[in-house]
């Protein structure tokens, strides 16, 4: 913005790229947007590369994400990075690399959730019975009885008198 006050008042384009401690191309691009819409036209546009998916896309894979995995051809439930990479380039024709495609979603307003580790088959009444009743009698401990030994090859040398 102080470029555009500084062209405005009649400064060069080397003024400016000394004032500033940029590059005399910097400076003339600067200089081109100025002469061509003012000083809105030198505001910071987004920074690095425009995105792929422009807003009717997002609009059609948010769409498909909600109907699901497998209402789109997956045979669980379960969204994975990789999927959705699928999903975004069956619905926009647009490849994404499955480590990107996160960005994509948190944008979106999706969060990482974890499914419980847990087997549809569990009983856990069947797991306490065994903890209470099994594990007891196959659970290794030290005999209670015998002195303990600090020797690896020698039992109840700790013990022993010298």
């Amino acid at each position: 913005m102080r470029a555009a006050e500084m062209f405005a008042k009649g400064a060069t384009q080397a003024d400016v790229a000394r004032e500033f401690g940029v590059s005399r191309p910097t400076a003339l691009e600067w200089h081109r947007k100025w002469a061509d819409g003012g000083k809105k036209a030198l505001r910071a546009g987004r920074p690095g590369r425009p995105p792929l998916l422009d807003a009717s896309d997002m609009v059609k894979v948010l769409k498909a994400l909600r109907a699901g995995p497998q209402a789109n051809g997956f045979p669980t439930e379960m969204w994975t990075l990789t999927r959705v990479a699928e999903v975004i380039e069956t619905v926009t024709g647009v490849t994404y690399h499955p480590g990107h495609v996160w960005y994509i979603l948190r944008d979106m307003g999706w969060s990482r959730q974890r499914p419980a580790r847990r087997a549809i088959e569990r009983d856990d009444a069947a797991i306490d019975a065994w903890v209470k009743n099994r594990w007891p009698a196959v659970k290794k401990t030290p005999d209670a009885g015998r002195p303990g030994s600090a020797s690896r090859t020698r039992a109840g040398s700790a013990s022993s008198p010298r």
